[in-house]
């Protein structure tokens, strides 16, 4: 198999959907100091060449966003949304947002994202917005993901909320807790980050959490479905 055929690939044998990570650096900003292992490398910047090539090898969606430290804004996730958006139009779904400051001290918190911020996502392009899952961040509560989620719906938008801190790895008691409390949201998709084990989530955390919102039987369903049979 050819290297610009393996997004292809996975999405044959999984019959899945594939997007990837981009990263919107915010230029002014010098990221944290980070080990080797997640120093911001050139193929994960949010550039129009990396856009364009990952539109190209078939990715359905790209979502903007920041790893740890890595001073993504959310003003620069808005600009490069512009830019995605002007250069892709329907091409590609796009989704934008924050699962924690991603090294942007004055957007921690509650303020990691804000109404004003999904505005300006939407207005910009995005399709999809994601929140830091409830409980995951200092100050993200239930009520608080809820209103963000119900307003993105009014916008026509639809929402992730995302586990980006490591709970990936936590107890399965905390991934059910997190789950249900995502559920309660109202969002569209979840999500769980690789920090269980590197570069995965623990998978008994992926089945109790889909097993928590959508029981064994919808769970062991998709479990044992093949998209080649």
């Amino acid at each position: 198999m050819e290297p610009n055929d393996t997004i292809r690939e996975v999405k044959r044998l999984t019959g899945r959907p594939v997007g990837i990570n981009l990263e919107p650096v915010e230029q002014s900003v010098k990221p944290a100091e980070v080990d080797e292992l997640w120093a911001m490398t050139a193929g994960r910047k949010a550039t129009p060449e990396n856009a364009k090539k990952a539109v190209e090898m078939g990715v359905d969606f790209i979502l903007l966003t920041g790893n740890p430290g890595m001073g993504v804004s959310n003003r620069a996730i808005t600009e490069t949304l512009s830019l995605f958006h002007r250069e892709f139009g329907n091409k590609v779904i796009l989704a934008a947002g924050k699962m924690h400051a991603a090294g942007i001290l004055n957007e921690a918190a509650e303020r990691i994202i804000t109404r004003e911020d999904i505005q300006a996502f939407a207005d910009a392009g995005a399709d999809i917005i994601l929140l830091p899952a409830p409980g995951t961040v200092p100050g993200i509560t239930t009520e608080y993901v809820r209103g963000l989620v119900a307003y993105a719906h009014s916008l026509g938008k639809l929402t992730i909320t995302a586990i980006g801190t490591s709970q990936e790895g936590a107890d399965q008691d905390t991934i059910r807790r997190i789950a249900l409390m995502c559920k309660m949201t109202g969002t569209d998709i979840h999500h769980l980050g690789d920090s269980g084990y590197t570069g995965v989530a623990v998978p008994e955390n992926i089945t109790a959490y889909s097993v928590a919102i959508k029981g064994k039987r919808h769970t062991y369903r998709r479990m044992s479905m093949s998209a080649r049979r």
